[in-house]
C-alpha cells in the first residue's frame, strides 16, 4: 500500500486527504468518427496524451485501502445492499415459527413453505454509533435496531408482505466463543514447539506470532501482498462469520430447512465485511455432512453462504430512510415477547439470548473486540499475582503488552497493531531474512532488523505470541462503514452546525471536529459497562475467566453434537494467496459473469 493514500491527521481508512495515485494508463489520443484524411497514418509519437481527472477512490478499485479488488469481488460486494435487503423481504414472505394451536411450527410446516426465516447479527460498534449520532446509550441504541427489525412499527410496518426478522443476534455473545478459542489457540502454540505441530482435531496450529484474522481488511491485504504472513493467521472465524454457521447449523437442523431458506443479514462497522462474507470458505460447503448434502441436494444446488447480505451503520440509515421509518422515533425499550418466539434449540437458545446486550466494554480491551486482552487476561489468571505491563509504539496504534511473573520474568508477549501505516511496519519484521552465500551476512541482516525494530519503540515480532491486527486506526468503532460527524448533523439537529447552511453546504469537520466525534463513538461504545439500566444482580455478577470459558466449550461441544458436525468444521476457516486482476487483461469477463450468475440464484448461492 502507498502511503500517500492514507491521511496524516485522523485516519486512513475512512476519508483520504490526498488524492489517490492509482496508476492510470495514459493512451493515444482517439481518433474522430470522420477524420478529415482516412488514409493518413498517426505514429504513437505524435499523438499528445490526454489530460485525465484524477482518479477517485471507489469501493470497486480499493478496500480498506489494502490494494485493488478483482473483478468478481467487486460484483460479489456490489449485490450487498440496503436495496438487497428490501428486495429480499418483498420477495419471499416471512415463515412464521409461531403455531397458535401447537405451538412452535414444525419442521415439515416450515420446509414445505416458499418463504424465508429472516435473521439478523449487529455488531456493539454499530450500536455504538447509531448511540452517538442520537445521542442515547448502547443498550437503548440496540433496542432502536430491535425494534426496526422485528417491531410492529419497524419494516414490519411495510413492503410486499410485511416481512420482518424473526431474531436479532448480539455478535458480542458469538465473540465470547472467538475469544476463548483464541486463547486456547496460543496456548496450544505456545505448548508445540515444532512449527509444524497440528492439535487434536489434526489442523496445523499457526506459527507464532499468531495474527488476529477478525478484520477482512487486513485478511485481504495479506493475502495480496504479503503471503508470507498467512501461516501466521489465526484459523478462528470472525464473530460475524461465526454467528452464520451457528444460525444456519442449528437452525437447519432443529426445523428441518435447507440453508438456503434461512436469510441472514449482519450489519457491520465496515465495508470490508460485504467481501467477507463472500469468501467461499464461508459457506455451507464448509460443514455440510455428505448426508445432509445428499438430503438438500435437489433445493439447493450451488454453496449457501453463511452470511447472506452484510449492511453497515449508514446503509442502515439509508434502509431505514427507504422505508420512510424515523430511527428516533421508534420506542427504545424492548419487544414484548410476542415478537420473541422461543429459539427451536433451549441449549443455544439460552446462549445467545439469555442476557442480551450484558456483555460489558473496557478502554482496557480496545475498541475491536479484546482479543489481545482476553488472551493476556485468560494467561494472566493462570499465573497469579502475575502482572501485564504495557509500552506505547512510534504512536498510540502500536502497544507492545509483557505479562510479568510475580518475580519479574516475562511470561509471554503480545501486541496491538492498529491501521495499515503500522501493519506494514509489522509484517516486514514477519518477512523472512534473504539468505547471503557471504559469510556472516545473513546473521548481519537480522542484527539490523533488530536494532531496527527496538529503536521504532516495538518488539521484532517474532517474539511475540500473539498481535492483533485491525485495519482502521483507533480499530473498529472507526470503521469505514460507520455514521460520519456529516450524516450526524443530517440526521440529528442536536448536532447541526448553529449555522443556517443549506444541506450539502456544510463546511467539512476539521480533525478535531473528527476526534472529538470518534470519542463520541467510543464512549458510547463503553456506555454499556456502567448503563444504569442493567439490572443490579448482573452488573454485580462477575463471571470468572474460568467459568466463562467453560461455558463455551461445554456449548461448543452440544452444538457439534447436535449437528453432528465436527468442531474444527464449524469454528475454523482457511487463508490462502489472492492475485489481483487489476492492471491485467479483461477478457476474463467469462469468469465475472459466472460470479454474477451464482450470485443471483435462487437459495442464497453466490
Amino acid at each position: 500500500m502507498s502511503a500517500i493514500l492514507s491521511a496524516d491527521d485522523l485516519n486512513d481508512f475512512i476519508s483520504p486527504g490526498v488524492a489517490c495515485i492509482k496508476p492510470v494508463e495514459t493512451l493515444p489520443k482517439k481518433e474522430p468518427q470522420n477524420p478529415e484524411n482516412p488514409y493518413e497514418v498517426t505514429t504513437e509519437d505524435k499523438v499528445q496524451p490526454e489530460n485525465l481527472p484524477p482518479a477517485q477512490i471507489s469501493l470497486t478499485d480499493c478496500l480498506a485501502c489494502s490494494g485493488c479488488v478483482t473483478s468478481a469481488e467487486a460484483v460479489l460486494i456490489s449485490l450487498q445492499s440496503h436495496a438487497e435487503v428490501l428486495n429480499t423481504l418483498d420477495a419471499y414472505p416471512e415463515i412464521s415459527l409461531i403455531d397458535k394451536s401447537n405451538g412452535p411450527a414444525n419442521g415439515n410446516h416450515v420446509a414445505s413453505s416458499e418463504g424465508r426465516i429472516f435473521v439478523a447479527s449487529v455488531s456493539p460498534q454499530v450500536r455504538a454509533s447509531l448511540a452517538a449520532t442520537y445521542g442515547i446509550s448502547e443498550r437503548k441504541a440496540g433496542y432502536m435496531i430491535d425494534q426496526f427489525l422485528r417491531g410492529p412499527q419497524g419494516l414490519r410496518a411495510g413492503g410486499k408482505h410485511g416481512s420482518g426478522f424473526t431474531w436479532v443476534v448480539d455478535t458480542n455473545v458469538v465473540r465470547e466463543a472467538v475469544l476463548t478459542l483464541t486463547a486456547d489457540e496460543v496456548a496450544t502454540s505456545l505448548e508445540n514447539t515444532n512449527e509444524s505441530a497440528a492439535d487434536a482435531s489434526g489442523l496445523l496450529v499457526p506459527k507464532r506470532p499468531i495474527l488476529s484474522s477478525a478484520c477482512p481488511g487486513w485478511i485481504c491485504y495479506a493475502e495480496k501482498t504479503h503471503p508470507h504472513v498467512l501461516p501466521h493467521l489465526s484459523r478462528m472465524k470472525s464473530p460475524q462469520a461465526l454467528t452464520g454457521t451457528l444460525l444456519k447449523t442449528v437452525l437447519s437442523r432443529t426445523l428441518g430447512v435447507p440453508p438456503s431458506q434461512i436469510w441472514h443479514l449482519a450489519i457491520m462497522p465496515c465495508f470490508d465485511k460485504k467481501l467477507e462474507a463472500s469468501r467461499q470458505e464461508l459457506t455451507d460447503a464448509s460443514w455440510q455432512t455428505s448426508d445432509a448434502q445428499m438430503s438438500t441436494e435437489s433445493q439447493s444446488q450451488s454453496p449457501v453462504r453463511d452470511v447472506d447480505c452484510v449492511i453497515t451503520t449508514r446503509e442502515l440509515l439509508t434502509l431505514a430512510s427507504s422505508r420512510g421509518i424515523s430511527l428516533p422515533n421508534l420506542p427504545l425499550k424492548a419487544l414484548s415477547p410476542s415478537f420473541s418466539p422461543e429459539f427451536p434449540d433451549k441449549t443455544i437458545g439460552s446462549f445467545l439470548f439469555s442476557n442480551p446486550y450484558s456483555s460489558k466494554q473496557t478502554s482496557a480491551a480496545g475498541t475491536s473486540g479484546g482479543y489481545l486482552y482476553h488472551v493476556l487476561t485468560t494467561f494472566q489468571s493462570r499465573h497469579p499475582n502475575s502482572e501485564i505491563v504495557a509500552q506505547r509504539g512510534r504512536n498510540s496504534d502500536v502497544v507492545e503488552y509483557t505479562l510479568m511473573s510475580a518475580s519479574g520474568e516475562p511470561i509471554i508477549k503480545a501486541a496491538r497493531y492498529y491501521g495499515f501505516r503500522n501493519i506494514q511496519n509489522l509484517v516486514r519484521k514477519l518477512k523472512p531474512a534473504r539468505a547471503s552465500k557471504l559469510p556472516g551476512a545473513k546473521s548481519a541482516v537480522a542484527n539490523r532488523r533488530l536494532q531496527a525494530s527496538r529503536a521504532a519503540g516495538a518488539g521484532s515480532g517474532a517474539d511475540y505470541a500473539y498481535v492483533e491486527v485491525m485495519a482502521c486506526p483507533g480499530g473498529c468503532t472507526n470503521g469505514g462503514g460507520q455514521i460520519r460527524i456529516e450524516d450526524a448533523r443530517e440526521v440529528n439537529s442536536s448536532i447541526q452546525t448553529a449555522s443556517d447552511e443549506p444541506s450539502g453546504q456544510q463546511q467539512k469537520p476539521s480533525p478535531h471536529e473528527q476526534r472529538s466525534w470518534l470519542a463520541r463513538v467510543d464512549e458510547a461504545y463503553y456506555s454499556a459497562e456502567s448503563d444504569s439500566e442493567a439490572e443490579p444482580e448482573q452488573q454485580s455478577a462477575q463471571e470468572s475467566i474460568m467459568d466463562k470459558d467453560t461455558r463455551v466449550h461445554d456449548t461448543l461441544q452440544y452444538w457439534s453434537s447436535m449437528t453432528e458436525i465436527p468442531l474444527s468444521k464449524l469454528v475454523y476457516t482457511t487463508y490462502r494467496e489472492v492475485e489481483s486482476d487489476v492492471g491485467k487483461d479483461k477478457s476474463a469477463a467469462s469468469e465475472t459473469a459466472r460470479v454474477v450468475e451464482l450470485a443471483g440464484k435462487i437459495g442464497g448461492g453466490w
